[in-house]
């Protein structure tokens, strides 16, 4: 049986952020049927010959589903595909969305990891993203995960927003600290074509960090959290010892992923496919032919190996040289010798006996990095 890591993607929220271009919408009415759908898709797992090892629920916010929604999707997943007996079971959450009952009846059905977006520690910030909750909210639905049993719980905070001062980001960091989070994802603001944020900042209306200012965050945040003994284990995330998410180093070590729901992405036998991302048109197909995949294509090796590599790169540790042979049966330096020489003169890249790892100043150009990879 194979060993897939397995996305389940909840498209809906009660209000979108003015950053988010993230495959979601506030057209809660909708819920019920794209349930229905969900949970046909869910069933064409059965006698799949997979094995979840992971299971991520994702979003937009899956936790503005009732308590009924979250339970018929969890059971049906259940009934319907092998879910491995220690398998990392993360639903995503924001403040504000988490009742008692409702932590009560994830722990119940097997969820055992608990994301949850903060984002920033101050309520002037939160308003100007765009979010539901307040920094109060945070604390109350974090102290209730904890009540419930809840032992591994992430929080998401984002670094380079409008209006936010580097000891702003050092108060959340300091702030967040206190709870003992298992793990915290630190993200740098990204200004995305459709959101909100991107149209006020071509017209002007945004006071953004300087980029000295944003790289003072992302160094502060490593220096913070490594003193109160947080592995830097990714590009943006930190973890105490043996709390990385299982889940996304699947995706960073390359390994294959199923999405279900409306836009969910796939990478199955060097095969990349995705659902369609309109809820109606997700439900429409899943209706007419019981899948929702929209495209499907082979990868060429180059692209794969281009993206091993980049993806394995995300990681501080790097990526495994053995892991590249393995997979494509040649040496990671017979196919970019003259890339990594490069990027190594340039102090970009430090080589050892097993890994090519980004240094710290490669951590700062790591797109530039990246780019070098590619066919």
């Amino acid at each position: 049986m194979k060993t897939i890591g397995l996305y389940i993607h909840i498209p809906f929220c009660i209000r979108k952020c003015n950053y988010c271009d993230f495959n979601s919408f506030e057209t809660l009415e909708l819920i019920p049927e794209y349930i229905d759908a969900l949970k046909r898709e869910i069933s064409n797992l059965k006698n799949c010959g997979y094995s979840a090892g992971t299971v991520y629920i994702g979003g937009g916010t899956p936790t503005v589903l009732t308590d009924n929604q979250l339970f018929c999707i969890l059971n049906d997943l259940y009934k319907n595909i092998n879910i491995a007996k220690n398998a990392e079971i993360t639903i995503e959450s924001n403040p504000g969305t988490l009742t008692l009952e409702k932590l009560h009846l994830l722990k119940t059905l097997g969820v055992n990891r608990l994301s949850i977006g903060l984002q920033a520690y101050q309520n002037s910030l939160l308003n100007i993203m765009g979010r539901i909750h307040t920094v109060e909210d945070f604390e109350k639905n974090f102290g209730a995960a904890r009540d419930v049993g809840f032992d591994n719980i992430n929080v998401d905070l984002i670094f380079g927003l409008p209006d936010q001062r580097p000891e702003d980001f050092e108060e959340t960091l300091r702030r967040v600290l206190k709870f003992l989070p298992e793990h915290i994802s630190c993200y740098a603001l990204s200004l995305e074509d459709g959101t909100k944020f991107y149209k006020w900042h071509k017209e002007g209306r945004l006071d953004l960090p300087s980029d000295d200012d944003e790289r003072k965050m992302y160094y502060k945040a490593i220096e913070i959290l490594s003193h109160q003994g947080y592995m830097h284990y990714e590009i943006s995330n930190f973890a105490l010892p043996g709390r990385e998410c299982r889940h996304n180093l699947g995706y960073w070590t390359y390994k294959e992923y199923l999405g279900l729901g409306a836009g969910a992405h796939s990478f199955i036998d060097n095969k990349r496919f995705y659902n369609h991302p309109a809820i109606l048109k997700y439900i429409e197909s899943i209706k007419t032919s019981s899948s929702a995949i929209a495209d499907i294509e082979s990868i060429p090796e180059k692209e794969q190996q281009a993206e091993f590599c980049f993806m394995g790169l995300r990681l501080l540790r790097g990526l495994n040289k053995g892991a590249f042979k393995q997979r494509f049966h040649k040496e990671i330096t017979e196919v970019y010798e003259s890339a990594i020489e490069k990027l190594k003169k340039q102090g970009l890249l430090e080589e050892s006996h097993e890994n090519l790892r980004l240094t710290a100043l490669g951590l700062d150009f790591a797109n530039m990095v990246f780019m070098e990879f590619m066919p």
